[in-house]
């Protein structure tokens, strides 16, 4: 199973994730007239996924278009006349490099260089004035300029002094000694990149005051930031005086500043997790908040992404998830309760207003990524690579049921995808899927996963058992420790194994089209671990089993992940003082209980899920003489299925469906 024997699936991948062109990250133009955004387009050919800058008529007068011509372009704002657009790229002679360029809008001229960074260059954000640019980049310790760093010759370099959790990112590598820090540079080029914040410290999410003369920004610059895990809101002034706004007790992020307040994103208590993050506003000096969203129990940091809140007036958007969908609301300082601006199935991933236009990226289950705008009538699709897709690749869409959870107390949202050329007089082999997290959601966005899997003949099975996002936040906290000392739960593999049960029987059940002898389960991270323990406690009920990027023991994750430490504000205790716990939740522990084939897929740079998770079962099964695989993929982190180069990700979709297809035919 190579790409220089592929199998029939290969065929499968390669058309579903070769023909993908999407949008992402709008921006709109002061004035409203103009909506900017990111293209996305996989290069199977050349193995990579290239981004470039385009341009919409907010009116749908002129179509969208090309702007800029870099493979690597990405992340657009304006100024506020209008009258540029500024973006970041890759386009230094050093290939290691980022840049941030200035684009003129409506009239011609030349890119212009604004900044080179050693280390990436974050969104843009432009000062009310139009005099200055702040981003973010990583700043490099000294040791990465010894000899041979380019060349990644380590040899030279100073041994690293480890005071904190947390110094290592999966995707990002070592971070404590590369921190990230809030830039500004003058937007007419005439200076050099300045740090506002130098120093060990970690920022994020910067915006500009009224006055141009501050960033607002996210940061943790207290000592015991490892520990209590607090995230607050500063104000970083241009002649380097930093004020903290929030008080060091929660996870407070994306501050955006009007006359009325600050508006912000988070929750209290910084070690308690999880929790649905509300909407809040907070003065221009700090002090005390409050939350605008408590009357809708819901989570405004979706899966389908985050973004800053934006002032519209004396109200504020933002994304908050719903039982499977994301959707854009408008919420009051009144604190009555958001209104939703978007409807339907479908899942909002990025969004923009400014001039009267609100503009926003979204996709459904059948559609990728196209670009909207709200119109008094309804919406303006600007757009049509969602249509394009179809033509190539003709995606199916699904059914959403619900199953009653076991216990009495809800029901389970789900859904169901029938396999391409579907006869409803056939029964078809099944396969569920958990995600990862676990507090995340699947629902109404497109999932190449559940394409690939229905386009080769399997029924399709999805469901937000309790510990996902997306409902109350009871929901998700039903699956804390059983000793959590704030909200005791059933632990992993507790009420949602109870729920994944119900939605599988539920389904068998109520869709004659399924067949109840040919079921298999696949699932990554989280969705992995979950995957592991179905094989070790229900081998009888599932043909063959994929468990991916997994955590397989509780016990060393919480040693050797990137976020190690992080699992005790979601079990209750640490692994240290009750190791029993984590003990019985771990499925390493019954892995002789394991009966059905399994395939293990792991990436050699995971960080967040080691892949000494996956050597730990692969090797016990092994000796146990069980029938299994494992597939280690160089090269690729955690997010190998969503952003992993174009080749690995049609090679792993060739592994998991030529693996399905021989224990569940």
């Amino acid at each position: 199973m190579t790409s220089e024997n592929p199998s029939p699936h290969a065929a499968i991948a390669t058309r579903i994730i070769g023909n993908m062109v999407q949008a992402a990250t709008p921006a709109v133009s002061p004035d409203g007239r103009w909506v900017a955004f990111v293209v996305a387009r996989v290069d199977i050919d050349k193995n990579k996924t290239f981004t470039q800058i385009w341009l919409a008529a907010a009116d749908g007068s002129t179509p969208a278009r090309a702007v800029s011509s870099g493979e690597f372009d990405a992340n657009p704002a304006f100024s506020p006349d209008g009258a540029t657009l500024l973006f970041t790229s890759r386009r230094s002679a050093r290939k290691k490099d980022a840049t941030v360029h200035a684009l003129p809008v409506g009239e011609p001229g030349e890119v212009r260089t604004i900044a080179t960074m050693k280390d990436g260059a974050g969104v843009p954000v432009v000062s009310p004035d139009g005099r200055w640019v702040a981003f973010t980049s990583r700043t490099p310790d000294e040791r990465y300029a010894a000899p041979g760093a380019d060349d990644g010759d380590e040899s030279w370099q100073s041994p690293r002094r480890i005071d904190r959790f947390f110094t290592q990112l999966n995707g990002e590598g070592w971070v404590f000694d590369r921190p990230q820090h809030i830039y500004v540079v003058p937007l007419d080029g005439t200076a050099g990149p300045r740090n506002l914040t130098p120093g060990e410290f970690q920022h994020d999410t910067p915006s500009w005051s009224a006055d141009s003369r501050s960033v607002l920004c996210t940061g943790r610059r207290h000592d015991t930031w490892d520990r209590d895990l607090a995230y607050d809101l500063f104000r970083v002034h241009l002649d380097g005086d930093i004020e903290r706004l929030t008080k060091g007790t929660g996870h407070y992020s994306h501050p955006v500043e009007s006359d009325a307040g600050i508006a912000f994103l988070g929750y209290d208590d910084s070690e308690v997790d999880p929790k649905n993050a509300r909407v809040g506003i907070i003065g221009a000096d700090g002090g005390d908040h409050r939350w605008l969203t408590e009357s809708f129990d819901r989570t405004f940091t979706p899966t389908a992404g985050v973004r800053a809140p934006i002032w519209d007036g004396d109200n504020i958007l933002a994304t908050a998830e719903d039982r499977g969908t994301a959707h854009l609301y408008r919420v009051g300082l009144d604190a009555s309760g958001p209104a939703t601006v978007t409807s339907g199935a479908l899942s909002v991933k990025g969004f923009a207003a400014a001039g009267g236009t609100v503009a926003y990226v979204a996709s459904s289950v059948d559609e990728l990524a196209d670009v909207f705008v709200l119109t008094d009538g309804g919406t303006r699709r600007l757009t049509d690579f969602a249509a394009r897709y179809a033509d190539a690749v003709h995606p199916l869409e699904w059914e959403r049921f619900a199953a009653p959870c076991t216990d009495g107390t809800g029901e389970v949202d789900a859904w169901i995808m029938r396999p391409a050329d579907f006869d409803p007089a056939k029964r078809y082999p099944v396969i569920l899927n958990v995600h990862g997290g676990p507090h995340t959601q699947y629902g109404e966005t497109y999932f190449d996963e559940a394409q690939f899997q229905a386009a080769a003949g399997f029924v399709v099975l999805m469901s937000n058992p309790r510990g996902s996002s997306g409902r109350h936040e009871g929901w998700g906290q039903a699956i804390a420790g059983p000793t959590h000392p704030k909200f005791p739960g059933s632990g992993w593999g507790g009420v949602d194994v109870d729920d994944l049960l119900s939605v599988l029987d539920t389904a068998l059940e109520r869709f004659p089209f399924c067949d109840p002898e040919r079921v298999g389960m696949q699932g990554g991270s989280y969705g992995g671990f979950m995957a592991t323990t179905l094989a070790s406690r229900y081998s009888d009920r599932f043909k063959a089993i994929c468990s991916e990027r997994a955590v397989n023991n509780l016990t060393t994750e919480e040693f050797t992940s990137d976020i190690a430490s992080l699992f005790r504000i979601e079990h209750g205790p640490t692994h240290l003082a009750e190791p029993e716990v984590y003990a019985h939740m771990s499925p390493i522990t019954r892995v002789a209980d394991i009966d059905c084939p399994m395939l293990i897929i792991h990436s050699e740079k995971d960080l967040r899920c080691p892949i000494s998770q996956a050597e730990e079962l692969f090797v016990a099964l092994r000796l146990l003489g069980k029938d299994v695989v494992f597939y280690r993929f160089p090269g690729e982190n955690h997010e190998l299925s969503r952003s992993g180069s174009p080749v690995h990700r049609v090679q792993r979709a060739e592994i998991v469906l030529d693996f399905f297809a021989k224990y569940l035919s």
